[in-house]
């Protein structure tokens, strides 16, 4: 399809996302192959309510598409031979050895744990296998964290993962805290923070100026707000809501704020087997590593999630009844997705609806990002499925 169409066929996914009733308020879209982007698109409104418009620099809190970038720099202490994937976390993290497993709750609803079976490696943490979760999408990890008084995920502190295993290490596939840990694991090794870490041996390489941990003065007058979907569909604007600036603790699992155009220099990095503008950023054969499944040998796919906090997440799945598994640190589509994905490519999302995907096969990724809670918007998700689908139609024609 020449680009003009296929330009034609994505904006109207991105108008009829945010003109429709009861829309996303704006919306960022971009696509990429292995040379540069082949489509920009922004529509809508920064807020609902305010006249400012969505730019394609327009800032994103992109939560958990954050994960894919702490996990490079996992890789990269890897390739160094600084650790090894089958590695004891304890041995770099000791704090991790005193998360014990959840057995259940006295009368007093105190939680009563025991010590895991076996050590989590970091492994279990790239997989998400060790036994975390998150609260809102775990009722016990909620129940755990409430009776314990432990901080919320988005306080962006320490304290926040130190939660509980809700089974043993390799036992089942759980999304959660682990790549926080890993982070922890990253500063430890490199003597930095984890926003300095990505900064020097990831952005650097790949000419990313608009993403970090802590905003810059001209990311924040360029930020998204973020909106609160009522139960009824109706949208609430939420100025105040923002990630701490600057965070106590860099959350590998979800502090970035970004770009969408800054993303897309990390989906070309992967496309292209590691290479930036700027320089190397992994070998190839890690690239190739990072995107293969790390379930089917266990035995063990990813799925679904039933929400406990039903502002900030619904219930649902990315392709229900499409088998899963996981990567590092990406969901692995084992079948063709109804989109027009090919079986065998990677893709995540992030909390306030923000999607991307990256196919090595056909060389071409996507991010859609959108400022709404909870997440599996009603008129985000949709209308992220339509904008892959119209991009894979393009390509075939």
């Amino acid at each position: 399809m020449p680009q003009a169409k296929l330009k034609q066929s994505l904006d109207t996914v991105l108008e009829y996302t945010t003109q429709r009733f009861g829309g996303a308020p704006g919306v960022v879209a971009m696509v990429t192959d292995r040379d540069g982007n082949i489509y920009e698109g922004a529509a809508g409104k920064r807020e609902l309510g305010k006249d400012q418009p969505m730019t394609a620099d327009s800032v994103f809190a992109i939560f958990s598409t954050t994960k894919a970038i702490a996990g490079t720099a996992m890789m990269q202490l890897v390739e160094e031979g600084k650790v090894r994937l089958e590695d004891a976390a304890r041995k770099y993290v000791p704090e991790i050895a005193e998360v014990g497993v959840l057995t259940g709750f006295d009368a007093n609803g105190q939680p009563q744990t025991r010590p895991p079976r076996r050590d989590i490696t970091i492994n279990d943490l790239m997989l998400h296998t060790a036994g975390f979760s998150y609260e809102f999408f775990s009722a016990d990890d909620l129940r755990y964290r409430t009776a314990k008084n432990i901080p919320t995920i988005v306080s962006s502190t320490r304290a926040a993962f130190k939660s509980v295993l809700l089974f043993d290490p390799g036992e089942r596939w759980s999304y959660g805290v682990n790549i926080d840990w890993l982070g922890m694991i990253v500063e430890q090794q490199r003597g930095k923070r984890l926003g300095e870490v990505m900064a020097e041996r990831i952005f650097a390489q790949l000419g990313i100026t608009d993403t970090a941990f802590t905003m810059t003065d001209s990311m924040k007058a360029r930020r998204v707000t973020i909106h609160d979907r009522a139960a009824d569909g109706k949208l609430t604007p939420l100025p105040d809501l923002a990630l701490p600036q600057p965070p106590e603790f860099d959350s590998g699992g979800g502090g970035l704020y970004g770009t969408v155009g800054d993303y897309m220099k990390f989906i070309r990095m992967i496309l292209n087997d590691g290479n930036g503008p700027n320089g190397r950023v992994l070998k190839a054969e890690t690239v190739q590593r990072m995107c293969q499944d790390g379930l089917k040998p266990m035995g063990l796919s990813s799925g679904g999630w039933t929400t406990s906090i039903p502002s900030l997440s619904n219930s649902g799945d990315l392709f229900p009844g499409l088998d899963k598994g996981w990567a590092y640190t990406f969901q692995f589509n084992r079948e063709p997705a109804p989109t027009g994905r090919p079986a065998g490519q990677v893709a995540w999302a992030g909390l306030a609806n923000c999607y991307y995907w990256i196919d090595r096969q056909t060389g071409v990724g996507g991010y859609w990002a959108t400022q709404i809670l909870p997440f599996q918007d009603a008129a985000s998700y949709p209308g992220y499925v339509d904008f892959e689908s119209a991009v894979y139609r393009g390509l075939k024609a």
